[in-house]
């Protein structure tokens, strides 16, 4: 009893260190944290984003100074959702982001001009379970308690649309619980709820922390353009350069995070977790800059779209008119705008 209070103790710190971390400063707009790279003749430009491994070309390509390399003097601010980011956005306060695919095409379905203009990542969400649950599969869930993000969001979505239809269930057969990934984690731990549904690093950590076990991950059975980098239409009319450079950072740091995943863990690990080590559900710690890495590795980084990503978001987006999210239907190839990943394909 002593060590499973130990091990929950030190999960409970460990996700209470990455929700402060994720969310101080970000009640709102006005409320984010920034961070500028100081940088005498080069653009400025405002990026937003998210504390999620989802977003992390965006925080490594300002932590390896690749937006000052590229030419931009960018100035961070961190949301706590991508409906808040967006908002900022429309609003003038940022001029692009790394955020959910699903956040443009809301937007734009209430008249906002705003543009995917590239890729970031693959969906990653994971359905974790305790080591030692009876839930092997997602049938196994029906009647059970399942900690989700909110309704609407891009996980309560494709949760609705494939994790459970394909199991033939829906989210009636289930008792649903909506917390933030870090309380999703901490109920597991618990037993306030059989099964979580996450994302990174919230997985790596609660595998390491406390031997959580993966019964499916989306990813591997149904990839999707989870983060897209949007931007407004009036930046790229007025500012179109700078998002190039802007493009042209990230995809540097995509590339750094397949090639030197150790380094780059190393640079963006602050972001996540505080100290160097956090306890083991083994027993002895484990080195975070390991944990981080394995949440990088666990990603498929992306900075361009392809055709099929593209009908992956038409189905996404028309799933979002049959749960009720649209009003009306949207034709996502209007909302994507490929002129600098064509300029790319050209070299």
């Amino acid at each position: 009893m002593r060590t499973h209070a130990r091990r929950l103790k030190g999960l409970t710190i460990g996700l209470l260190l990455v929700a402060l971390m994720a969310m101080t400063a970000c009640g709102n707009e006005s409320k984010s944290d920034e961070a500028s790279g100081a940088g005498e003749g080069k653009t400025d430009f405002v990026v937003g984003y998210l504390n999620v491994m989802d977003d992390a070309q965006a925080m490594l390509a300002y932590e390896a100074k690749l937006y000052e390399k590229h030419g931009l003097n960018v100035k961070m601010q961190k949301f706590k959702s991508g409906t808040d980011l967006i908002k900022a956005m429309v609003g003038k306060q940022v001029d692009a982001g790394v955020l959910g695919f699903t956040n443009a095409v809301s937007w734009a379905s209430k008249g906002a001009g705003v543009k995917v203009v590239g890729g970031a990542q693959l969906g990653f969400h994971s359905v974790l379970v305790k080591e030692d649950s009876s839930i092997a599969k997602i049938e196994d869930l029906k009647g059970k308690k399942l900690a989700s993000q909110g309704q609407g969001s891009t996980a309560d979505i494709v949760l609705n649309g494939v994790v459970l239809k394909e199991a033939g269930l829906t989210s009636q057969d289930l008792q649903m619980v909506y917390v933030d990934p870090a309380q999703a984690i901490q109920s597991l731990s618990s037993g306030a709820v059989d099964a979580a549904f996450v994302f990174e690093p919230y997985d790596s950590i609660a595998s390491h922390t406390m031997g959580a076990k993966q019964i499916y991950e989306i990813g591997k059975v149904w990839p999707f353009p989870c983060m897209v980098v949007i931007t407004t239409d009036e930046n790229l009319d007025n500012n179109r350069d700078a998002v190039n450079k802007l493009l042209d950072a990230q995809k540097e740091a995509i590339e750094m995070l397949q090639e030197e995943p150790v380094k780059s863990a190393g640079l963006i690990m602050k972001h996540f977790v505080e100290g160097d080590t956090m306890d083991s559900h083994h027993g002895g710690t484990v080195e975070s800059v390991d944990v981080i890495k394995q949440a990088i590795e666990t990603q498929v980084f992306n900075w361009d779209i392809t055709p099929d990503q593209i009908t992956r978001m038409q189905e996404i987006s028309d799933m979002m008119k049959e749960q009720g999210v649209l009003e009306t239907d949207v034709n996502v190839e209007e909302l994507i705008d490929l002129s600098w990943q064509n300029e790319q394909q050209k070299q």
